[in-house]
């Protein structure tokens, strides 16, 4: 590996006060030890507190550059976060970010649905600056994106920053779950 690449995760929680350990977390640490891959996790409970968690990364972290990939795990509805009870849309998201993700690729898990139009997707695109945003068209309860298709697509992008083979790579080695969970890029 020439250039490491890091997540930044957040993680949407009912109240950041309460300290559990969450399927994220658990998995975070074990792409750490088993694929070498480095993140920073952080729990909100409010927009604000994604507000405040990514002005933290943006402004007091030097090595923002590396976190190539902005993990977003959060309920919702399709194309909605869902934070304190208050649903965000994905403009509003977009707009929190305006400007910041320069590069970065924006990957939702499957708890919430990801159904943009080309013009939503290329609108949250310009708006936020970043090179790609990723995600599920279908919610499968049963199955969770954390510990299964997420981390493949982590390892994938780490050895490769061509997106489109990232994605072909994916689909032939975990082609049902691709599909299952309908994975989508929008690039």
């Amino acid at each position: 590996m020439d250039v490491e690449k890091f997540i930044f995760c957040l993680e949407g929680v009912p109240d950041i006060d309460v300290d559990d350990t969450t399927e994220v977390i658990n998995t975070l640490e074990d792409i750490a030890l088993k694929q070498k891959i480095s993140s920073i996790y952080k729990a909100c409970d409010t927009i604000e507190g994604l507000e405040d968690s990514l002005n933290n990364l943006l402004y007091d972290d030097h090595n923002f550059k590396d976190y190539e990939i902005i993990y977003l795990v959060m309920d919702g509805a399709p194309n909605n976060i869902l934070l304190n009870d208050y649903y965000y849309s994905i403009e509003e998201v977009a707009e929190i970010f305006e400007g910041r993700m320069s590069g970065k690729v924006i990957h939702f898990s499957n708890k919430k649905i990801l159904d943009l139009t080309d013009e939503e997707s290329q609108y949250f695109l310009d708006v936020t600056g970043a090179r790609a945003i990723s995600g599920y068209g279908t919610n499968v309860n049963e199955i969770s994106s954390v510990n299964t298709i997420d981390r493949l697509f982590f390892s994938a992008y780490q050895e490769n920053d061509d997106l489109s083979e990232v994605v072909e790579l994916m689909f032939q080695k975990h082609f049902k779950l691709c599909k299952l969970l309908d994975f989508r890029l929008y690039y």
